[in-house]
């Protein structure tokens, strides 16, 4: 019987009793109908994770008591930063879930001329939580106990100065480089645009700072697939693939 992977944002150690939050709580309880004594594992993001064992219920809440520590770790040695235009529908967060499943280290969503979905206030903060759930259910679900750091959205000029990655590669199908053309690097950041790419002015402004043109084969990409071939491959070359 597999055991449950859930993510616990509280500090843990071993041989406590902890009330999870309402999210884990019903998951457990109401979805995956666990009983008492049931094992299952806990991370709280920060690395490493527990066994634990679910010993009561009460109401809505599910109490368990943590065992050993594991030292698990299957992050990759490769930082890898992905920076991408927002897009919408349900796109960016698939992006989100599948980048995390293929152990991106960094992930900053971008503003760029070709971003049609606003964002602001309220609603920013609603899509923040929603992106920061679907990363830790990518988590739980592909054994990573490190959350990858979801920064808020920034505009893509804004941020072109502050990567500081070894390597900084900008995507786009106006050019004949490739990754085998790049030595080895310790640090990757992808620069990735919305629907309809970056501009012309936005690829000059990045290879102004420092990114390098990077093309991912002679067929134009969506922009939910274009990163995760990008991920894919510098993971393939440099990475833990």
């Amino acid at each position: 019987m597999r055991i449950p992977r859930i993510y616990c944002p509280q500090p843990l150690n071993a041989n406590s009793n902890i009330a999870l939050d309402d999210k884990a709580s019903h998951h457990l309880l109401k979805v995956l109908r666990m009983q008492n004594g049931r094992e299952l594992i806990v991370f709280n993001g920060e690395g490493g994770e527990y066994s634990a064992t679910i010993i009561k219920q009460d109401k809505k809440v599910a109490h368990i008591q943590t065992g050993d520590f594991q030292d698990m770790c299957k992050e990759s040695a490769l930082n890898t930063h992905l920076a991408i235009g927002i897009s919408k529908g349900d796109r960016f967060d698939w992006v989100i879930q599948k980048a995390t499943e293929l152990g991106i280290t960094e992930i900053t969503p971008l503003f760029t001329e070709r971003t049609e979905i606003k964002l602001s206030g309220e609603r920013l903060e609603k899509k923040m939580t929603t992106w920061k759930n679907i990363l830790i259910g990518a988590c739980e679900q592909s054994q990573r106990n490190t959350l990858p750091i979801l920064n808020n959205p920034i505009k893509v000029h804004d941020f072109l100065s502050t990567s500081h990655a070894e390597l900084k590669l900008v995507l786009h199908h106006r050019t004949e480089k490739k990754l085998s053309q790049y030595e080895t690097p310790n640090s990757i950041c992808c620069l990735v645009g919305p629907e309809g790419g970056l501009s012309d002015n936005e690829i000059e402004s990045a290879e102004q700072q420092g990114f390098n043109a990077l093309a991912l084969g002679p067929r134009v990409l969506r922009t939910e697939t274009a990163p995760l071939v990008a991920l894919t491959s510098v993971q393939l070359l440099w990475g833990d693939l």
